[in-house]
């Protein structure tokens, strides 16, 4: 039988029980009796009239039917949860935006999870299973990595997660960047020997067949581009990456590799891993879209908070427990010293000012104001709890909040807008 469906006939099998013409009332759709209606004697009120009952009795028919339909959805989509469940796939409601990586085909989710500093370093491995577990029932279906992170312990750490959670592989995306692999010279660089096997050395400490991307992470002066292109073709027609893509490069150098991929029928990179945020503009905001529209690389950004600079965490000093406390990061703590530095840190004092206006955080503004930058297929945090990973996902929220205006006004507020330079110097 029809979910939902109401039969003509009562309990008892007549045809006019459940109301006239066998319509149940709102009070007998939900077994509820009416009032028997009482004597009004000579109280001089006179009954309502028959135009009112059917309109009311108008009005119940209605609101049975919808309330049927509800229930007939309902019944309609718990039988597909239960098939889906059977079928060991789930419906799971998330509100992640999904944009295409550049102009491939490979959909990945807006905001994607880093493990620089933290995996195998910052945070324990119970807190980076409790991380990536939020961020994958969160959509995030992007985890990134690389060899020379935790000197390769940052990939055992997520290859034992994933291998321990057991989700579907062709349900994430895990990309590695290849370049310092080791101490011998042969252990560094682009060289065809190094990115087959420091790829091969990355697959064996992820646990896995395949890298959905391998990056180069960053150019390398000593080897030709025409073999670093044939490299990244050979291990994508291997198997052992579907696609590749650079980090660091600058639109020169990955303009050169696409010229020579298409020259020798290769394969031409995808993405561009480029640092992104308030006080870091012209690559991903100028030069990229150039490249987006012309041969379809799109751009991975990361740093979006500045390493916690624009949370406000360095407004009074450096915390113990922060970044750039840690040992092999007194770069970041002179960088907060310095004179540039400063005059940051007082832009972010106004900038958060305005998140407040927005009813958000400081962090979720910086991250929604980078997803909203044309050619950005997504945006890599890098979290050292659950708390900061839930608070960074609802800059999603604000993402419908960034108006031109307020754009604008961020751009007056930054005054480093590298398209405005552009035009002056035009």
């Amino acid at each position: 039988m029809f979910a939902g469906r109401v039969p003509a006939t009562g309990a008892g099998g007549s045809a006019s029980a459940g109301g006239k013409g066998g319509k149940f009332s709102v009070e007998e759709l939900y077994g509820f009796n009416k009032k028997p209606k009482g004597s009004r004697g000579n109280s001089g009120k006179a009954e309502k009239s028959d135009g009112k009952k059917e309109r009311k009795e108008k009005e119940e028919s209605v609101l049975a039917s919808q309330i049927l339909e509800a229930a007939r959805r309902l019944m309609e989509r718990r039988r597909l949860e239960v098939y889906l469940k059977e079928c060991d796939v789930t419906m799971k409601q998330t509100s992640m935006p999904y944009r295409n990586l550049g102009k491939s085909g490979l959909r990945v989710s807006c905001l994607g999870l880093g493990t620089w500093v933290t995996f195998g370093s910052q945070i324990s491995d119970e807190m980076a299973e409790r991380v990536m577990t939020d961020a994958y029932d969160s959509g995030v279906n992007l985890f990134d990595t690389a060899e020379v992170y935790a000197s390769g312990r940052a990939e055992s750490t997520l290859g034992n997660i994933l291998k321990k959670k057991g989700w579907r592989r062709s349900s994430y995306v895990v990309t590695t960047k290849i370049y310092w692999g080791g101490q011998a010279e042969t252990e560094r660089g682009l060289s065809r020997k190094h990115v087959i096997e420091g790829l091969r050395g990355s697959l064996s400490r992820l646990q896995l067949d395949y890298v959905d991307i391998v990056f180069a992470n960053r150019s390398d002066i000593n080897a030709p581009m025409e073999e670093v292109v044939r490299a990244m073709t050979f291990v994508i027609d291997r198997g052992l990456a579907m696609y590749w893509g650079t980090s660091r490069w600058n639109a020169v150098e990955i303009m050169e590799a696409y010229s020579v991929a298409r020259q020798f029928n290769l394969v031409p990179p995808v993405c561009e891993q480029a640092e992104y945020h308030y006080f870091q503009r012209d690559k991903v905001e100028v030069h990229l879209p150039e490249l987006y529209h012309k041969i379809g690389v799109g751009a991975m950004t990361w740093s979006p908070l500045a390493c916690g600079l624009l949370t406000g965490k360095y407004n009074g000093g450096v915390p113990e427990s922060s970044r750039a406390a840690m040992k092999g990061y007194a770069w970041l703590k002179e960088r907060f010293h310095s004179d540039e530095g400063k005059k940051q840190l007082s832009k972010i004092q106004e900038l958060h000012l305005l998140a407040d206006r927005l009813n958000c955080t400081a962090a979720q503004l910086a991250i929604a104001w980078c997803l909203r930058s044309e050619g950005v297929s997504s945006v890599l945090l890098g979290v050292s709890n659950t708390e900061q990973l839930l608070e960074n996902i609802g800059s999603i929220r604000v993402l419908s909040l960034l108006t031109p205006p307020l754009i604008a006004e961020m751009d007056t507020l930054l005054g480093n807008n590298p398209r405005n330079r552009k035009k002056e110097a035009s």
